[in-house]
């Protein structure tokens, strides 16, 4: 009996070994069989995010820090297409695994995500995501956004937007947000072509926005710059930055109908760039939308954004459009206007005084 037991045990572990072997020569021959480029242009957009050309240079970026010794079975088109096809659709892996353009085990889709990630944050980001500008990029940006609204001085607009975690494993207290969810706080920050040009994904959610923007480098440099006598130039926060000479914020409790609130008009007319930018790209990047939630730690989840953003900028680069926002969830920017602030004491009164200055000038 125990003999036979045992003979049935053999046949089911050598069925079953035989069943898995089928499946890893199932998925390797899709692998082989796919050619995403063989799409129509329509259909490549709505898989990948990215245009045929876009896709083309990411690919390429991706090849050269890979070599064939790193990849077994796997070539660099593979993993950039499992890639973009979880940043496309935030589906669990298992689900981009079983993805007919992807072919693989969940597995492998987590592994070679992570490897993608690691050697696309270090070789795209920097390229792609720069809040320098040239004397000639930030006159042409004063100018578009001026002709918006009537805003003067205006470079850029910051906000921050919560990108939705599964509970941590570590110190979950701290990304537990107000919203009454888990999160980074990631602080966005684009110029008037809807380019991100500063992303901060580092903050767990509990943190304020103005917290996040105090220890950003871009406030260093907008600082540093402004001590060096760039006197006319400042980005545009909302009610929950603090206001300094190079970031302009609105009025408080003001009256309807008075010069403030035309001002605080104005303002948001100006500063509703960077709700669209937040907008575009987790329509885009559907990963990043709430309903879908990242189900990985906070560092893996910050070089997720870090990634994305970059993309969002080869995008716009490559003229690759906006996503069609009746076919794709769009997740609402009505966030509720933060109240906390910190001024530096050091700068209120020069700040208020330029902001004073701006209303005489509207």
């Amino acid at each position: 009996m125990e003999s036979l037991s045992a003979a049935i045990l053999l046949v089911e572990e050598e069925s079953s070994a035989s069943q898995n072997a089928g499946v890893r020569i199932e998925r390797r021959r899709l692998r082989d069989m796919c050619d995403p480029f063989q799409m129509n242009d329509g259909l490549f957009k709505k898989n990948f995010r990215l245009n045929k050309d876009a896709f083309k240079y990411v690919l390429d970026a991706f090849a050269e820090e890979t070599t064939a010794s790193t990849l077994s079975s796997l070539s660099p088109l593979n993993i950039v297409v499992s890639a973009l096809r979880f940043f496309a659709e935030g589906s669990y892996q298992h689900g981009v695994g079983a993805d007919h353009n992807v072919g693989m085990a969940q597995s492998t889709v987590s592994k070679w995500l992570s490897n993608f990630l690691e050697i696309m944050q270090q070789k795209l980001c920097p390229q792609w995501i720069k809040y320098e500008q040239s004397e000639i990029e930030k006159q042409e940006a004063k100018q578009n956004f001026f002709t918006k609204a009537g805003f003067p001085g205006v470079i850029m607009c910051v906000d921050g937007t919560h990108i939705k975690l599964i509970k941590p494993s570590n110190e979950p207290f701290l990304y537990y947000n107000r919203k009454g969810f888990y999160s980074i706080n990631a602080m966005v920050v684009c110029d008037h072509k809807l380019r991100i040009r500063s992303i901060d994904a580092r903050y767990p959610g509990c943190n304020h926005d103005a917290h996040v923007w105090g220890l950003s480098k871009l406030r260093c440099y907008m600082e540093r710059r402004y001590r060096e006598g760039e006197r006319n130039t400042w980005l545009l926060g909302d009610a929950g930055y603090p206001l300094q000479p190079w970031l302009m914020t609105p009025y408080r409790s003001v009256s309807q109908g008075s010069r403030q609130s035309n001002y605080n008009i104005k303002h948001s007319k100006t500063r509703n760039i960077i709700e669209r930018t937040i907008g575009v790209l987790k329509n885009r990047f559907r990963c990043l939308l709430g309903a879908r939630e990242l189900h990985y730690s906070p560092q893996k989840a910050s070089q997720i954004i870090n990634v994305v953003c970059a993309l969002h900028n080869i995008c716009i680069f490559y003229k690759v459009e906006d996503l069609n926002t009746i076919e794709f969830d769009n997740e609402s920017r009505q966030e509720e206007e933060e109240e906390e602030q910190t001024n530096d004491p050091e700068f209120t009164s020069t700040a208020n005084r330029i902001r004073d200055n701006i209303l005489s000038s509207l």
